[in-house]
This record gives C-alpha cells, sequence and structure tokens, in this order.
C-alpha cells in the first residue's frame, strides 16, 4: 500500500512539475504558499489513490515455449562425384576439411558430401560443416540425405561432391539439383 502512496505521489508531483500551468491557484492565495498548498493536495490526492486502488492479483499463465521453425533453404546446384584419392583432393584424400576420416574401404557408407566455398557460411553461404542436407534431382540412387565434410576448390561455385569409392562405379555431373538444409 506504501508503494501505491509513493507512487501517486511521485506521479503528481511530477506532473506538476512538468506542467506548473495545470496548477490552479486562487488570486487571494500568496503565490510563495502554493509549493505547500500544492503539496498538501498531493498528499490528500495520493491517499484518495490508497483508498480507491485495489490491488489485484496477477493471473499467471503458464505459457507453451516458443518454437520457431527454421526456414528451409533451397538452392540449385551443379553435382558430381569424387573418390577419395590423391588426383581428386589434396595430398591427405582420407582426411575431410572438417577434420573427419573417411572409410577406405566403403566411402559412400558415410553419405558426405563436399560443398563450394560460397555455400558455407564462413564465406557467406548458408550450410556449415555438420549440417545435414537433402539432395534431390540426381536419381534414387544417390538422392537422400548427406552431411557437409568438406570443401571444394575456391573457384567453383554452387558446386556438390558426393563422396563415392573407386569401386561404386558411379560417375557423371548433373545440373538443376536441388539441396535443402535440414
Amino acid at each position: 500500500m506504501l508503494r501505491y502512496k509513493i507512487d501517486g505521489i511521485f506521479f503528481l508531483f511530477i506532473t506538476l512539475v512538468s506542467f506548473p500551468h495545470l496548477a490552479s491557484y486562487s488570486k487571494e492565495e500568496n503565490p510563495q504558499h502554493t509549493t505547500n498548498h500544492l503539496f498538501e493536495s498531493l498528499l490528500s490526492k495520493a491517499n484518495s489513490l490508497k483508498l480507491t486502488r485495489k490491488p489485484t492479483l496477477k493471473k499467471v499463465e503458464k505459457s507453451k515455449p516458443e518454437t520457431f521453425a527454421e526456414e528451409k533453404t533451397t538452392t540449385k546446384v551443379t553435382a558430381s562425384v569424387y573418390y577419395p584419392e590423391v588426383a581428386q583432393t589434396d595430398s591427405t584424400p582420407f582426411i575431410t576439411a572438417d577434420g573427419s576420416e573417411i572409410n577406405e574401404k566403403h566411402p559412400k557408407k558415410h553419405k558426405w558430401i563436399a560443398v563450394s566455398r560460397n555455400l558455407l557460411t564462413r564465406w557467406g553461404g548458408h550450410i556449415d560443416y555438420g549440417d545435414k542436407v537433402h539432395v534431390s534431382g540426381i536419381s534414387n540412387r544417390l538422392d537422400g540425405v548427406y552431411v557437409v565434410r568438406d570443401t571444394m576448390k575456391k573457384r567453383l561455385r554452387n558446386r556438390i561432391d558426393i563422396l563415392v569409392g573407386p569401386n561404386d562405379n558411379i560417375m557423371g555431373r548433373w545440373n538443376d539439383v536441388k539441396i535443402t538444409k535440414l
């Protein structure tokens, strides 16, 4: 209750200080005593607020945590395949750009891809190492969910390379392939 009184006094005081023309006094009153008169009127108004204002209990509602559906970004790219060998990678063909080790006997089982640098977040893209992307538009055999583990050469843009093994008998290049970050 004391807080309501203090709030009321403070509000009225600020109002009167900010808008002195609102404080009216009769011509018979002495202007030097106006401050005392104003304080008394503020006090009486604060007391009236105390009597008329009833504390109300706030209803506490349990709210559901807000969930934001992240917008899925789809990008058209050109896709091809690569083998983990020095001719198609760097001097460490079984180590990807993020440090993952490729299974030498069955590299295709990883379901990993390399993406061009313009698609990676560190170069302004929307994909990062470890992100899962859905690839569609190649074939039933190669479409699916892949994990981004590797990077391609600087000069390539909007490209992906699917990691396969030399014994998988998969070759090719596909245009208008869609990748969607999951």
